[in-house]
């Protein structure tokens, strides 16, 4: 005997069919992405250093970019990253690393936070991007009028207190604040590139042998740097 489908039957079958058709679509992209990548940047210190230099000349100038981005290379680092920097640096909405560097999708391992601090996250994620990502260089980048800084240094010159997680997130940033005082030039400007200098110290010292030990080793740098809100250009410094 005949079975006659039901309308409702036949549109199940036919939802089933659609699935299955989607599934096997998609398998050929599932099979790119097979296994997780273990592949580390084959760039030095001095060569991913050279290219973020390159990226913010070529930003500041207005020059086309052609960073890497798109479907292609979302599905080619899917299962794997390969960063050749941890940038540590503000939370402000006008610093995007990406864009003034004109890097792209995958190149830069960020950490940031207002003030560019290196509390016990950031440090954690420095050394695990350093450690298991086999990243060459860190950069650690204020900028001008940071908002932080200029309340740290409200802090030390008015006495000003903070409410709750804003007065411990800038505590560190005090000394830096502190060091600065009575020296030539702009008051903030200096207070920025001194809390940049006492993080790129932290991390030189540290103890810890996921930064130690490839400092000593020459197959890590960390710099510091400030950015211009002003003029677009990043000014290195403390490169040593």
């Amino acid at each position: 005997m005949t079975k006659t489908l039901s309308r409702r039957g036949l549109f199940s079958c036919a939802c089933h069919l659609g699935a299955a058709a989607f599934a096997a679509a998609a398998m050929p992209n599932l099979g790119l992405a097979a296994s997780p990548s273990t592949k580390k940047t084959d760039l030095t210190a001095d060569q991913a250093l050279e290219l973020l230099k390159e990226g913010n000349r070529l930003y500041k100038t207005d020059s086309p970019v052609r960073s890497v981005q798109g479907r292609d290379r979302r599905i080619e680092i899917a299962l794997g990253q390969t960063p050749f920097c941890v940038l540590v640096s503000c939370s402000d909405s006008r610093v995007s690393p990406e864009i003034l560097f004109g890097r792209g999708l995958g190149e830069l391992f960020i950490v940031r936070n207002a003030g560019n601090t290196a509390d016990t996250a950031a440090l954690g994620s420095v050394e695990y991007a350093v450690s298991q990502l086999g990243v060459p260089l860190v950069l650690v980048m204020g900028h001008s009028r940071c908002g932080a800084v200029l309340a740290a240094a409200d802090v030390v010159e008015n006495n000003t207190v903070y409410p709750g997680s804003i007065g411990r997130m800038i505590e560190p940033i005090v000394p830096a604040v502190l060091s600065a005082r009575g020296k030539p030039g702009d008051f903030i400007e200096n207070c920025v590139r001194a809390n940049v200098d006492r993080v790129v110290t932290r991390m030189r010292t540290a103890s810890e042998p996921a930064l130690l030990d490839p400092l000593k080793a020459g197959k890590l740098r960390i710099v510091g740097a400030s950015y211009s809100l002003d003029t677009g250009v990043v000014d290195f410094f403390n490169e040593a």
